[in-house]
């Protein structure tokens, strides 16, 4: 029996293959909170240089979701994994409570939250961190039940297919009780919520300043924010001035305002600039509660070289729904070797703008 190939497997086996595009790197469902204080300052934290993801930079309290902790999550292959739900909740205030020793936690069937003596809150926060109790347990044993129902959703962020570690990540915002009640209003036990590192497992600081002072110092250089960090803050930014004016207004009315401010600016649609009334990108119909957003490269910038980031996507997972992020901002950075940097949330619309006369004056330079 002859071995010679036949002409028509040699001719099969000269064929091009066609490239399988590798299927996306699975998410990991986790949650975070953009805490604010009584005074409506946002909480931060330090994360240590040898962290696996946003090493040295300041991140909001959070982590991934832990089905002995939290309960159980859909298959991460399934769309439901992208939606909000009681885990992701969980999550985030058991996360909370381990990297700050902040409890976000309801007195079991009264109102206000639950004050902890201080050696019973640092004991379980150790114990709960360690996974020798679970967390919904070891509340019960101090009369407490999560505050689950005071998070607010605010944007889902899923990491793109170019990293080598990717999440799902449902955002939140939470807001610690004011300092003082209104005339006439309950009076209420007011508890002093001063957040504490975790010994530097996770991170080395962990500190409450305006989101204006975050913006500063990012801008200045002496901290680092990743572009998620920083659009929230810039959008919290708008409602939470640091300098209180002078006049009659109380210190209760003039942060409660600021409150109510920001959650009418979450609860309205269209997403779009102030006082455009022109044809809206289908994502500014979307709710900050429901957006998700997955950061893709749309071009660098010719002037100062930096890379200019949209939002509308919602990431691949998720390319083939009517979900979405936010279309009419941007997010400009400088990604260096040691993180972002020179970052800035702008107007899509102004930067295009800016881009297409630049290459106007580039151009008729050429002629010259």
């Amino acid at each position: 029996m002859s071995t010679t190939s036949s002409p028509s497997a040699s001719a099969k086996d000269l064929q091009p293959k066609k490239k399988t595009r590798p299927a996306p790197t699975p998410v990991c469902p986790s949650s975070s909170i953009l805490l604010l204080s009584h005074t409506n300052q946002v909480l931060a934290l330090h994360r240590v240089q040898t962290s696996s993801s946003f090493a040295s930079a300041h991140v909001f309290p959070g982590g991934n979701i832990s089905p002995f902790h939290d309960g159980a999550l859909p298959d991460l292959q399934s769309l439901d994994i992208h939606q909000d739900s009681e885990v992701y909740r969980l999550a985030a205030v058991r996360e909370t409570f381990e990297e700050s020793g902040i409890l976000l936690v309801r007195k079991a069937g009264a109102v206000g939250l639950l004050d902890v003596p201080e050696h019973v809150r640092e004991a379980g926060r150790k114990e709960v961190h360690a996974n020798r109790i679970k967390f919904t347990d070891w509340l019960e044993s101090v009369g407490g039940v999560a505050d689950t129902e005071g998070l607010i959703p605010f944007t889902r962020w899923v990491t793109p297919l170019t990293m080598p570690k990717r999440f799902s990540t449902q955002m939140y915002i939470y807001m610690l009780p004011l300092s003082s009640e209104p005339a006439g209003g309950p009076k209420q036990e007011f508890i002093i919520h001063t957040p504490t590192h975790d010994g530097g497992l996770e991170h080395t600081a962990a500190t409450f300043e305006h989101a204006a002072t975050w913006l500063d110092k990012a801008r200045a250089g002496d901290i680092i924010l990743y572009p998620p960090q920083y659009y929230l803050l810039h959008l919290v930014s708008q409602f939470t001035q640091s300098t209180r004016p002078n006049g009659p207004v109380s210190a209760y009315e003039y942060y409660q305002n600021q409150r109510e401010a920001l959650v009418s600016f979450l609860k309205t649609t269209p997403t779009v600039r102030p006082g455009v009334h022109t044809k809206t990108h289908p994502t500014a119909e979307i709710p900050w509660a429901d957006k998700i957003m997955s950061p893709t490269s749309l071009f660098v910038r010719r002037s100062d070289k930096r890379l200019v980031l949209g939002l509308d996507k919602p990431g691949p997972e998720l390319k083939e729904t009517k979900r979405g992020g936010d279309w009419d901002r941007v997010v400009l950075v400088n990604f260096s070797k040691d993180g972002p940097r020179y970052v800035e949330v702008r107007w899509r619309d102004d930067v295009l703008r800016e881009e297409r006369e630049g290459e106007g004056v580039e151009s008729g330079a050429a002629k010259l």
